[in-house]
């Protein structure tokens, strides 16, 4: 793997060359580099995990997301490691939609609300059930600008509560597989067809997933809002920016997406640079690793996974090195791919800064 020279090589160069080398990071300052994964499912116990990550100087996020574990046990499990470990691991809440057809399911989501910021939450979390799964009484698709969650997100806005809505899907999701852009859609929906909304032409739209999210951007401007896995807008940078410009409390993070930025490169290096320096101040990284309780018994093989997905997304943005990037569908594609190097100031916001700002960390 190429690297860049280190800063002992800085000291043959001028100063002013050397000043300018200095904008830029080298694989060997990974470690010591800030970073946050805003987008992780830590769903254990065990504490190692969060060790580890710690001793490559990773701060971690998790987010609570209906599916999966019980709401109540994953509460319960991030609660319990923030407070074995404050400063190195923050979570974000969630909610059921079990009892949507209640009354007095507005009041519940409130109350949700308030126990989890109280246990120490950042922010909540609304899950992709919503508008994809959730239906009403009268078998209608029920999607996130639905009146029964105004409560809800007004009480969010006038609380300051940031909001992390994994909403829609990537576009690959209303495609047949063999059209799919990358190879870890194809294995995704392949492994969870119930998600694949190709065979479901019944169930909501693309389209229609993106609407509802857009109208909760248009009523609630002043609500911190982070569109996961980049606001299920991954196939088009244009589209992301002109959510950007339209909705200032507009950020979104790269959870399982990074794939999609190596993508644009593939597509238009230039373009995509340009993109990540006009809104540095949006994007937030995450991973979207999870943990189960089964990772104990491999934890070996679980912290190599952890390192390699954190370094080479890490050194992708950061550096010049070469990244493998044998996940896109396209056979014309390259294997590899260099890396962006981008300025160690817009590295820092995309990876630790933005986080922290944004959910007050």
């Amino acid at each position: 793997m190429k690297k860049s020279a280190g800063y002992a090589a800085l000291a043959g160069l001028s100063p002013v060359l050397a000043g300018c080398q200095r904008d830029y990071y080298t694989t060997d300052d990974f470690v010591d580099a800030p970073k946050a994964d805003a987008h992780i499912h830590y769903d254990l116990y065990d504490d190692a995990f969060l060790k580890y990550a710690d001793s490559l100087g990773m701060h971690l996020l998790s987010i609570n997301v209906d599916a999966g574990e019980p709401v109540d046990e994953q509460l319960n499990i991030t609660t319990s490691l923030r407070n074995k470990h404050p400063g190195k691991l923050n979570f974000i809440g969630t909610f059921s939609v079990d009892d949507f057809a209640s009354d007095h399911f507005a009041d519940q989501l409130i109350a949700r609300t308030e126990r989890c910021m109280n246990a120490g939450a950042k922010g909540m979390k609304i899950w992709k059930n919503v508008g994809m799964t959730l239906q009403d009484e009268q078998g209608t698709f029920v999607m996130a600008d639905h009146p029964a969650f105004a409560p809800f997100f007004a009480y969010l806005e006038k609380q300051g509560i940031p909001l992390i809505a994994h909403l829609g899907e990537p576009k690959n999701c209303w495609v047949p597989y063999e059209q799919m852009t990358v190879s870890g859609d194809l294995n995704y929906y392949s492994r969870h067809p119930e998600f694949h909304m190709f065979q479901f032409p019944e169930k909501p739209s693309y389209d229609a997933q993106i609407i509802a999210r857009d109208h909760l951007l248009e009523r609630y401007p002043k609500l911190v809002f982070v569109g996961a896995h980049i606001g299920s807008l991954e196939w088009d940078i244009d589209e992301v920016a002109k959510r950007f410009d339209a909705f200032p409390n507009f950020y979104v993070d790269l959870a399982a997406r990074m794939v999609y930025l190596q993508l644009h490169t593939y597509r238009d290096r230039k373009k995509l640079k340009s993109f990540l320096t006009t809104y540095q101040d949006r994007i937030l990284y995450g991973s979207d690793i999870e943990l189960k309780p089964a990772d104990s018994t491999r934890r070996d093989e679980r912290y190599k996974d952890m390192k390699t997905t954190w370094l080479q997304q890490w050194q992708f943005i950061a550096t010049d090195d070469i990244i493998p990037t044998d996940y896109f569908s396209d056979p014309s594609a390259p294997k590899e791919m260099e890396g962006l190097r981008m300025p160690r100031t817009i590295v820092d916001k995309m990876f630790y800064e933005n986080t922290k700002r944004v959910f007050r960390l």
